[in-house]
């Protein structure tokens, strides 16, 4: 198992941006996929990026353009970089990691991810 702590949220203006980082231990991290999901209040929690252990990305089109993933796996850290944040990104961000040599499919889900962190709040001010 890998314990997670994302840090980096924090309130912003529309149009500012933020780096959240997911910092782990406990793990083989740098052979787990990464994943970063999303929680509205009052929606379901969706992926916002994912990155495999042999760096693939995948980014939703909600956010393509404007968040960027990435890792350092010296440092068992995954970032995700958040630019022309928006009201509607205004969320619980939580990362998660998959199992050692793990993939997704098509896109991220939940199941694919077995170990969460607690989340950090982003919350975007118009």
């Amino acid at each position: 198992q890998v314990q997670l702590v994302e840090s980096g949220g924090g309130e912003v203006q529309a149009g500012g941006s933020l780096r959240l980082s997911c910092a782990a231990s406990g793990g083989t991290f740098a052979r787990r996929p990464v994943g970063w999901f999303r929680q509205a209040p009052g929606k379901e929690r969706e992926p916002a990026a994912a990155i495999s252990w042999l760096g693939r990305t995948y980014v939703a089109d909600s956010v393509k353009g404007r968040f960027s993933i990435s890792r350092d796996n010296f440092k068992n850290t995954v970032y995700l970089q958040l630019n022309d944040l928006k009201p509607e990104d205004t969320a619980v961000y939580y990362c998660a990691a998959g199992r050692i040599l793990g993939d997704w499919g098509t896109s991220p889900s939940r199941t694919d991810f077995g170990s969460w962190g607690q989340g950090t709040q982003v919350t975007v001010s118009s």
